[in-house]
């Protein structure tokens, strides 16, 4: 069987690291051991958040890491902003809230200074923290690293998609204008003036090129991409998101399954067309919600394979992705990193996907799953297929999906990422004092 491991290594320090003396590799190991091999203090960390109005994967990376962060020892605070709060702002305030905020400026800086933070670790600033963030913690005295979720440093729109397709035309830019020109950011040109502004802004000013010790991107696609787009080389790791809880093997079945946001950027009419298509597909699970439900209910209504399921929990999503035979991730954008992949992986349930961005660094194509070609249903009807018609097949395929996961993608390796990344930060601090 070819190697599962996918054909990238991590990147430069975020290389998993060895577990601390005496801690052990089998299965129920105390979070607490986790360390690495040069053992030493455990940094407090400071996470700092803003909230979206509909809860989003940031927001749950948000609460992952820092219960992560917690399991393995380290004291963690937090500093949390909410996009609810924009509605009773003018839009000028507003605009200048998101290029610098005095509040959060001078609460970060309170609490770096107050509790002896060591890093302040950074998952969103727009719009209400903005990046006074940053500023506050080096002043503080604090190593700052900021996780790129999405691409909005180089995009306004976060997504790199423009009506339905790719786009790049702001990437790499000193001012985003293309964005203004089409409304990226909320359809509104005044909001993504605001936002373009920011980022051309603290561009200018060196900010993200000084005020930040460590970058995480998701993926070395992202990474390259960030790259072209401007910030420092030197400066962005690869490390994927965690997960909440370790994932065993489950038992599969005979559905397919698609998790997540019913929005068109998520490749929901591609996945529709590719069952009206093709009647020997096997029966389709839907899980989730948003603005294409309509068109899910309608398919649902017309086809008996098709079940909409509505939204479901954590726990009954994982459930569900132990007996789906195979996931789809149909989408049409780039993901960071689909945290409904890696856990579909971790429970050895193999995954069709978009052969694009992040999907080649997750997916073994043949060996863990199916890479195929974006917006095409036919595509996706052959990946589903050659994944089913062999049933001995399919459970080599989950095992070697399980086997991936269990070397690249557990809560223990990504911690010693993040471990690693913090050491590598707070140095970069020192050194730049």
């Amino acid at each position: 069987m070819p190697d599962p491991r996918p054909p990238f290594p991590l990147t430069g320090s975020a290389a998993p690291l060895a577990p601390a003396r005496g801690a052990r590799d089998a299965e129920g190991t105390p979070e607490a051991l986790w360390n690495s091999a040069e053992g030493g203090d455990l940094p407090t960390v400071l996470l700092v958040h803003n909230f979206y109005q509909q809860p989003g994967g940031e927001d749950r990376v948000f609460d992952i890491e820092g219960g992560l962060l917690e399991a393995a020892g380290h004291r963690v605070l937090r500093y949390t902003l909410t996009n609810e709060d924009v509605d009773g702002m003018g839009r000028a305030a507003l605009a200048a809230r998101t290029v610098w905020s005095r509040d959060a400026y001078r609460e970060v800086l309170d609490i770096v200074e107050r509790e002896g933070v060591d890093v302040v670790h950074v998952h969103n600033t727009l719009p209400l923290a903005s990046p006074s963030v940053y500023h506050a913690a080096q002043d503080g005295g604090a190593a700052v690293v900021q996780t790129l979720h999405n691409f909005r440093l180089i995009c306004a729109g976060a997504l790199l998609l423009r009506d339905g397709h790719i786009c790049h035309d702001c990437v790499g830019t000193r001012l985003a204008l293309p964005a203004i020109r089409h409304a990226c950011y909320r359809g509104s040109t005044a909001a993504t003036a605001a936002v373009v502004a920011t980022t051309a802004i603290h561009k200018a000013a060196g900010t993200y090129a000084s005020k930040v010790d460590r970058y995480i991107a998701l993926s070395d696609f992202a990474r390259g991409l960030f790259i072209e787009g401007g910030l420092p080389e030197a400066l962005i790791v690869t490390k994927p998101n965690a997960l909440l809880a370790e994932p065993s093997l489950g038992p599969g079945g005979d559905f397919a399954l698609f998790g997540g946001r019913l929005d068109s950027n998520k490749g929901i009419q591609v996945m529709l067309d590719a069952w009206r298509n093709h009647p020997d597909l096997p029966p389709l699970k839907i899980a989730g919600d948003g603005a294409m439900a309509p068109e899910v209910r309608a398919a649902a209504s017309g086809d008996p394979r098709i079940e909409w399921l509505g939204w479901k929990s954590s726990d009954e999503m994982r459930e569900l992705m132990g007996r789906a035979a195979v996931l789809v991730a149909p989408s049409l954008s780039y993901e960071g990193w689909p945290l409904v992949v890696i856990e579909a992986m971790g429970q050895g349930t193999p995954v069709v996907a978009t052969n694009h961005g992040v999907f080649p660094e997750m997916i073994v194509d043949g060996v863990t799953g199916h890479l195929v070609k974006r917006d095409d249903p036919h595509a996706l009807a052959a990946g589903v297929r050659a994944l089913l018609a062999d049933r001995e097949a399919l459970q080599e395929t989950r095992r070697a999906t399980w086997k991936l996961y269990r070397e690249r993608f557990t809560r223990r390796i990504n911690y010693l990422q993040l471990r690693a990344i913090y050491a590598d930060a707070i140095a970069h601090r020192r050194a730049h004092a």
